[in-house]
C-alpha cells in the first residue's frame, strides 16, 4: 500500500510514526494523541527517575525537602540535553546501555540483601517470649472454665475493654511514667478499641491494643448437646494487636494483672529486638507514621 515508503524510513523512528498515521482516517487527531501518549510517557520515567534518586539520596525519608527533588529532575533534565546535542538519540541509547551495567552488579546486591532480610524476618516475627512472663499461673479457674464454655456479645466484650483493659492500661501507665517512660492511652470506635502507646523518636514507637472482634460459630457447635445452650452463630471476643501487625489473640480470659503481664512480656520482646544491631531494618521510626 505504501509502495516501500515505510521501509524506507526504518532508520528513523519518530517519522515513521507520523508517515504510519497518515495512512488512517483522522490522521491529525491520531499525530496529536501519539505526541501526548510519548510526553506522558517521558514525564512519568522523569518523574519516577527523580522520585528513586531522592529516596536513595535521603535514606528513604518519609518528608524531603522539595528543592532536592526539583534539582533532581534539572539534573536529569540537563544531562539529557547535553547528551541530545553530543550525538543525538544514538548517543542517548549507548549511554543508557553504558550505565545499565553497574546497575545490574547493583542488584545482583539487591538480591543478596533481600535474602539476608527475609532470614532475619523470619527470626523477627518468630521471636518467642521468655517463659517466666507466660500469663495465668491457674489462679480463678473456675472462673476461667465458666468464660471458656460461654459465648459473649458485643456489648459485654465492650465492656471487657471499657473496665479489665482499660485499668490495666492505666494502672501500667502510671507505673511506666514513675519509671520515667510516658505512655499514651488511645480508645477509638467502629470497632471498638483501646491501646497503648510508647512513642520513640529513632525506633518504631511500642503499641499494644485490644479491639472488638467478630466470630462466626461453627453450625456443629451449634448442634452440640454437650454444652451450654447457643442461639446465635456470632460472637465477640476481644483481640489483641500489636504496631509490627503481629497476628493476634483472644484475650477474653485474662484478669486485669495476666493482662498486665501479656503487655510487658511483648515490651520486654520490644526492648530486645530493637537492641539487636542486625535488626534495624524493622525498627526505622519512618514506620510511626503507619500507626497514626
Amino acid at each position: 500500500m505504501a509502495d516501500g515508503a515505510l521501509s524506507r524510513l526504518s532508520g528513523s523512528p519518530d517519522a515513521l510514526l507520523f508517515r504510519f498515521l497518515e495512512y488512517f482516517p483522522l490522521t491529525e487527531i491520531a499525530s496529536f494523541s501519539s505526541i501526548a501518549i510519548i510526553i506522558i510517557f517521558f514525564i512519568t520515567s522523569a518523574d519516577s527517575g527523580m522520585f528513586v534518586m531522592n529516596n536513595i539520596a535521603t535514606k528513604n525519608a518519609r518528608i524531603s525537602p522539595k528543592w532536592q527533588t526539583i534539582g533532581w529532575g534539572i539534573l536529569l533534565a540537563v544531562l539529557a540535553l547535553l547528551l541530545l546535542n553530543a550525538g543525538g538519540l544514538t548517543a542517548l541509547q549507548s549511554m543508557t546501555l553504558i550505565t545499565a551495567l553497574p546497575f545490574s552488579v547493583i542488584r545482583l546486591l539487591f538480591i543478596v540483601s533481600l535474602v539476608k532480610a527475609l532470614s532475619i524476618d523470619i527470626s523477627y516475627y518468630e521471636r518467642d517470649f521468655s517463659a517466666t512472663t507466660i500469663p495465668w499461673s491457674g489462679e480463678f479457674w473456675k472462673e476461667r472454665l465458666k468464660q471458656i464454655i460461654s459465648f459473649h456479645d458485643r456489648k459485654s466484650v465492650n465492656n471487657f475493654i471499657d473496665t479489665t483493659v482499660k485499668d490495666a492500661f492505666t494502672e501500667l501507665k502510671e507505673e511506666f511514667l514513675r519509671n520515667g517512660i510516658e505512655a499514651d492511652i488511645h480508645s477509638y470506635g467502629k470497632p471498638h478499641r483501646i491501646e497503648v502507646e510508647i512513642k520513640y523518636d529513632k525506633v518504631n514507637n511500642f503499641l499494644y491494643g485490644v479491639r472488638n472482634e467478630l466470630r462466626i460459630v461453627s453450625d456443629y457447635l451449634l448442634r452440640e448437646d454437650n454444652l451450654p445452650n447457643i442461639e446465635d452463630n456470632r460472637t465477640f471476643y476481644p483481640k489483641s494487636y500489636f504496631g509490627d501487625d503481629r497476628e493476634g489473640y483472644d484475650v477474653q480470659l485474662f484478669t486485669k494483672n495476666e493482662l498486665i503481664s501479656d503487655v510487658l512480656k511483648h515490651y520486654e520482646r520490644f526492648i530486645e529486638i530493637i537492641s539487636e544491631e542486625r535488626n534495624e531494618m524493622f525498627i526505622s521510626s519512618n514506620a510511626n507514621q503507619r500507626l497514626k
